[in-house]
């Protein structure tokens, strides 16, 4: 287990150089510049010279990704050409929305996912089974910025049940709660339908294995050969795809933050990318796909505490 931390920590840090290199040529590379965006309409050739040259943009690209990655060795990812804040403090900042926002939905889809998939495949083949199907049809096909939409339409314009938008209040308080619901559930509920087809399949597979039918003859409770017995073995697809979706969830927030107005990462990478203002855009992409790999690394450890079988030497 150790050698496989040693050995991910090293693939974290070759992945993250890759991305930072291309998410760093493409943002230098693509039509657009941010002096041109700070100066404003009425800068002049003279001006836009100055602002490249305070910001550094005037030296060669190559020499420019040298010295950010010498300053992220330092911790210094930079700061924000707009604000001149820090990009480190930028992102702490918002960073716990984010992450509120992830973990919320992630609780939706996991509980949603699982126990739809348990039913749908003790149910197999009934009106259960087909609503499950239809749900997870409609959750991966609707998109987030139509259910967010309607779901704030229903919910906080015309039954005023839930706020629109928002999260301005501590998450352990009622309002805080409150506020968390339609965006989690707009979120969630693509994950929760990819949970519950996997979590379907893998029980259906394992309820037709021969310890299942030797539980069930030694007199076992059907609701222990499920949750003990079926559903444990049927984890390890299932604890898969739950990681991939908390990893893609954090970097997926974008639209569902912009939706609901919530002052979060997603929305702080938007409003970068619309600026021209690389060094946030880079630092919000290597968070995200730091966080990515890690949770990656965490399900594997998962999966040995699930099925000690699981070798990874």
């Amino acid at each position: 287990m150790i050698g496989l931390i040693v050995r991910r920590f090293i693939q974290l840090l070759l992945l993250l150089l890759g991305i930072s290199f291309l998410v760093f040529m493409s943002m230098h590379l693509a039509p657009g510049d941010p002096a041109t965006v700070i100066g404003g309409p009425t800068a002049t050739a003279s001006d836009l010279e100055a602002i490249r040259k305070d910001l550094g943009l005037d030296r060669p690209v190559l020499v420019q990704y040298v010295d950010y990655l010498g300053g992220i060795l330092h911790g210094d990812f930079g700061y924000s050409f707009q604000t001149n804040q820090s990009v480190s403090d930028a992102i702490i900042t918002r960073f716990p929305n984010t992450l509120k926002l992830a973990t919320a939905s992630m609780v939706v889809a996991v509980i949603i996912g699982i126990i739809a998939g348990i039913l749908s495949a003790m149910k197999q083949n009934s009106w259960i089974d087909i609503s499950s199907t239809t749900f997870a049809l409609a959750g991966v096909s609707i998109p987030n910025f139509w259910l967010g939409t309607m779901l704030i339409l229903i919910f906080a314009v015309n039954l005023q049940w839930l706020p629109v938008g928002g999260l301005s209040s501590p998450i352990y308080t009622i309002e805080g709660m409150k506020q968390l619901i339609l965006p989690a559930i707009t979120l969630g509920t693509a994950s929760a339908a990819l949970i519950a087809r996997m979590c379907r399949s893998a029980m259906l597979e394992v309820i037709k294995s021969d310890y299942i039918r030797t539980a069930r003859a030694k007199g076992v409770k059907q609701k222990s050969v499920i949750w003990i017995h079926a559903l444990r073995n049927a984890m390890i697809p299932v604890v898969t795809v739950i990681g991939i979706n908390f990893g893609g969830l954090l970097g997926g927030t974008i639209i569902t933050e912009q939706v609901f107005a919530i002052n979060g990462v997603g929305r702080l990478m938007i409003d970068a990318i619309a600026a021209r203002d690389f060094p946030v855009v880079q630092g919000t992409v290597l968070l995200v796909a730091a966080i990515f790999v890690i949770v990656n690394l965490i399900v594997d450890i998962i999966y040995a505490f699930i099925d000690p079988r699981i070798s990874y030497d």
